[in-house]
């Protein structure tokens, strides 16, 4: 199927691992001209030369850090003057393991910045030229958390629904200009991220990470992770123009984990 949005440009924000890489290569795979942005600059660089002899776009890294202000300045500065963007992936990094208690004021604020307002601020400038346009696309990731918190992932669990929350707002205030705004939920999918969760829980536990990651596997419908692909499939699709009437929607991708309907 055409996706119809060959042509394109696309931000992937978290684009130089896990998730967001393989986002970044799905996208460009349809044709998507892509702006991959993230902190290591190396891994950036490194994919840009893998996507371009592939898939033959334009592929532009970004260097910035969402818990650094100033970079947030900049880089809402720069999709708002030059970097004119028609599909916005807003792709964070996720809080480390912990419990709701005893968690210091500097790490709520550290990711209350990192995770929500950064989010926010970048949507609000991906807006202003997509209204002009009277076409965009929006979806960010998020957790499975927002349903169904996780177990010792309570930074995450709380701050996540913020932007849930958000999103919503947003797309019905938007949508009469042809913008749509979806977020999607990833199960467990298998990214660096999983290797973390999965390191953290095993200690807790006393077994193994192996034994850890068969008996989360064992927790989930199907049986197995998913792959990143799996995952950038679906997102490709809720960026197209073929998802066009889909906006102010949750996606689950998650192989029937969250039991809720």
């Amino acid at each position: 199927m055409d996706l119809g949005i060959k042509g394109k440009k696309a931000l992937i924000l978290g684009a130089s691992s896990g998730l967001g890489r393989d986002i970044a290569k799905k996208l460009a795979d349809e044709g998507c001209n892509i702006v991959i942005a993230s902190r290591d600059i190396d891994k950036l660089q490194i994919l840009a030369t893998e996507i371009r002899n592939k898939a033959k776009v334009i592929v532009e890294p970004y260097q910035v850090d969402l818990e650094k202000i100033e970079d947030l300045s900049l880089l809402c500065n720069s999709i708002e003057k030059s970097m004119e963007i028609d599909i916005l992936v807003n792709n964070t990094g996720g809080p480390p393991p912990s419990g709701s208690l005893d968690v210091s004021d500097d790490i709520w604020s550290k990711y209350v910045q990192s995770i929500i307002l950064s989010t926010i601020k970048i949507t609000e400038s991906a807006v202003k030229r997509m209204k002009v346009l009277k076409w965009g696309r929006i979806v960010t990731i998020t957790s499975s958390g927002v349903v169904q918190p996780i177990e010792n992932l309570s930074i995450s669990n709380t701050l996540r629904p913020a932007i849930v929350g958000f999103m919503k707002s947003l797309s019905n205030e938007i949508a009469q200009y042809n913008i749509t705004v979806n977020t999607i939920i990833p199960g467990r999918i298998l990214t660096d991220r999983t290797s973390t969760v999965n390191t953290a829980k095993a200690k807790k536990y006393n077994i193994s990470y192996e034994e850890m990651l068969d008996k989360s596997a064992q927790e989930i419908p199907m049986k197995r992770f998913g792959s990143p692909d799996e995952f950038a499939s679906v997102l490709a699709f809720l960026v197209s123009q073929r998802a066009g009437y889909v906006t102010g929607h949750m996606m689950r991708v998650d192989g029937g984990l969250i039991k809720s309907i």
